[in-house]
C-alpha cells in the first residue's frame, strides 16, 4: 500500500517591529481559544462593544507521497446523515504529490489554496490553533474592520463563488454546519434555516447552512457562509495536479482584524488535515528563521501523512494531552524552564495539567507568534534574566513595543549574530524528559539595524493574560524556528529536533537561485 502524505511549503513572516499583542498575532493567525457564535448573538455583542467604546487586545521525494506547498471549534457533535442530495464528506482515497508556492507577509506562515473551477489562488495563514479554513469572499464587497495596515496588500486576493462553476453552499444537514455553529443539537442549523419538521427528522432539508460568526482569542471575528468547492493541489511538477472535490471552507464577507484567510490545522472535523483524511496520521513542519522573512526565494516544508511520522530519527517526543473541554487543541505539558545552569524554574500545575473542568495546560500553536506564560511563572523568568544580564536596558524601546526586557548589546563591526553567547541560554523542559534548548535567535531578537556597534535585542516571550478558562500557556511559532516539529497524531505525541531549516529547504529544492 503506497504511503500517503502531504508536503506544504511555508514562508516565515515577521511582525517584529510593531507592538505585540497577547495570545496570537494573526495571524498571529491563530488563535487559541476559537469559538463560534450565532450571527444574532455576534451582532448584539458588536453593538454593545461599540456603545462601550471598547477595544480588543492585542509558515528527492517519494513518488507516492502528497506534497502541498504551506482555531478552535468545540467538541465533535452528533451529526445527521447526509442524504443523497447533500454533499459527501468522504475523504479522497488517493492524492498524488503536491507542491504549492508560498509567499510571506509580516506575521505568520502562509499556504496557497487553489479553489474553484477555474482555480483561484488564495494565500492564507497556517494555524494549528483553529479548525475552520476560510478565505475572503467578494471583490469589492469584502470588508475588514480595523485592518488599515493591509489596505494596499496584494495578498488580499478574494474568492468569488459566482466565478466558480463547481461552487456550492454547504447544507444545514452537514456535520460541518453543526460544527461551525458549535451546536450541541445537530437539528439547530436546519431549524434556524427554516426547515420543516419532517425534513429535520429525515435529514433531507435542502436549505443551505445559515451564516456563521467565528471568533479568535485576540478578538478577531469573521462572518461568512460555509461553501463547498474543488481544492486543486499541485504536484512536484507544475503540470501535475489533483482535484479534491467538495472541500468545505468559510466564504467570509466581513471581518474584524482578520485581513487574510486562515487554514485551520486543529483536530476538529472542519480542519484542513481532517478533510484530506490525514488527521489520524500526522504532519510536520520546519519553520525558517525570521531573518528569511523578506526573502521570496526560500520556503520551508510542511509534511502531512505517513512520511511526517516515519522520518523521526533523533527527535525527542512529548505526549499530547487532551482537554475534555477543548479537545481540538494540541496540548503538551511544560514542566520547567532553565536559564543557563541555574536551578530549574518549575512550571505551576495549571500550566502542566488540566483542572477538573478541562481548563489550564499549554497548547502548541503556529498561529500565536510568541510564547505566552502565566504569572508568577513568567515574572520568575524575567527576574532571573535581569539578575544575569548586565547590559544596559533599552527602556524607551520596551515602552514603545510592549516587550518586557530589551538590552543594548555590543555589536562589533555592526554585524548581528545569534550565537554570540553574550546572553543566557533558555531550555524548555517538557514531559517525558524532553529538553529543548532554544536557539538564541528564538528568544532574543535584534529589533533594528546596529548603530555605532550597538544593537538592541528584546526578549520575545510574553505574559499570558489572566483568565480562569482556556489554556494557561501557549508555545508560539517564534520559539519553533529552526526546529523540526512532528505532530504524530497516531501515537498522540509531538516531537522536536533542532535543525537548520534553510539548509533542509535547500536539500529539498525549495530554494530558488534566481
Amino acid at each position: 500500500m503506497s504511503q500517503l502524505f502531504i508536503i506544504y511549503t511555508l514562508i516565515t513572516v515577521n511582525e517584529i517591529y510593531s507592538k505585540p499583542q497577547p495570545w496570537d498575532q494573526k495571524i498571529s493567525m491563530s488563535s487559541p481559544f476559537t469559538i463560534t457564535i450565532s450571527i444574532f448573538f455576534f451582532l448584539c455583542q458588536l453593538t454593545a462593544l461599540g456603545n462601550a467604546n471598547q477595544s480588543f487586545a492585542k509558515k528527492p521525494r517519494n513518488p507516492s507521497s502528497l506534497v502541498l506547498g504551506l482555531t478552535h471549534s468545540r467538541a465533535l457533535y452528533p451529526t445527521l446523515k447526509i442524504s443523497n442530495n447533500g454533499m459527501s464528506t468522504e475523504k479522497p482515497s488517493e492524492i498524488s504529490d503536491v507542491v504549492e508556492p508560498l509567499r510571506e507577509v509580516r506575521d505568520g506562515y502562509l499556504i496557497s489554496l487553489n479553489l474553484g473551477t477555474p482555480p483561484k489562488v488564495i494565500q492564507v495563514y497556517m494555524d494549528t490553533g483553529s479548525d475552520l479554513t476560510w478565505v475572503p469572499c467578494g471583490n469589492i464587497s469584502f470588508d475588514c474592520m480595523d485592518c488599515d495596515d493591509y489596505r494596499n496588500d496584494k495578498l488580499m486576493a478574494t474568492y468569488s463563488p459566482s466565478y466558480s462553476s463547481s461552487s456550492l453552499r454547504d447544507l444545514c444537514v452537514s456535520p460541518f454546519c453543526s460544527d461551525v455553529h458549535s451546536s450541541d443539537n445537530s437539528y439547530d442549523p436546519c431549524t434556524i434555516a427554516g426547515c420543516s419538521l419532517s425534513t429535520l427528522v429525515k435529514g433531507t432539508c435542502p436549505r443551505p447552512c445559515p451564516s456563521f460568526a467565528y471568533t479568535y482569542g485576540a478578538g478577531g471575528v469573521v462572518i461568512g457562509t460555509l461553501t463547498r468547492d474543488t481544492l486543486t493541489t499541485h504536484g512536484s511538477s507544475p503540470s501535475l495536479t489533483r482535484e479534491v472535490p467538495n472541500f468545505c471552507f468559510g466564504c467570509v464577507g466581513s471581518t474584524f482584524r482578520e485581513p487574510i484567510g486562515i487554514a485551520g490545522f486543529g483536530r476538529g472535523v472542519l480542519s484542513f488535515p481532517s478533510q484530506l483524511g490525514f488527521l489520524h496520521k500526522g504532519f510536520s513542519h520546519c519553520f525558517l528563521a525570521f531573518k528569511f522573512a523578506n526573502n521570496p526565494k526560500i520556503s520551508s516544508p510542511l509534511v502531512i501523512g505517513d512520511l511526517a511520522v516515519t522520518s523521526i530519527d533523533n527527535l525527542q517526543f512529548t505526549p499530547l494531552l487532551k482537554s475534555p473541554m477543548y479537545p481540538n487543541y494540541y496540548y503538551i505539558s511544560l514542566e520547567a524552564i532553565v536559564i543557563n545552569n541555574a536551578a530549574p524554574i518549575p512550571a505551576p500545575s495549571r500550566i502542566r495539567e488540566f483542572d477538573s473542568h478541562g481548563n489550564g495546560g499549554t497548547i502548541i500553536d503556529s498561529g500565536t507568534t510568541y510564547t505566552h506564560l502565566p504569572d508568577p511563572f513568567y515574572s520568575q523568568i524575567l527576574s532571573l534574566l535581569e539578575s544575569i544580564i548586565t547590559y544596559p536596558r533599552a527602556k524607551e524601546l520596551e515602552d514603545r513595543t510592549g516587550f518586557d526586557l530589551c538590552y543594548k548589546m555590543p555589536c562589533p563591526n555592526n554585524a548581528i549574530t545569534d550565537g554570540d553567547h553574550l546572553l543566557p541560554s533558555i531550555t524548555f523542559h517538557f514531559s517525558n524528559n524532553v529538553s529543548l534548548v532554544l536557539p538564541q535567535g528564538n528568544y532574543f531578537y535584534a529589533m533594528g539595524a546596529p548603530i555605532n556597534s550597538t544593537v538592541v535585542k528584546c526578549l520575545l516571550l510574553q505574559r499570558m493574560d489572566d483568565g480562569e478558562s482556556g489554556p494557561a500557556g501557549v508555545f508560539g511559532s517564534f520559539q519553533q524556528q529552526n526546529m523540526k516539529v512532528v505532530y504524530d497524531l497516531e501515537k498522540e505525541r509531538i516531537g522536536f529536533q533542532p535543525m537548520d531549516c534553510a539548509s533542509a529547504a535547500a536539500s529539498q529544492g525549495l530554494v530558488r537561485k534566481t
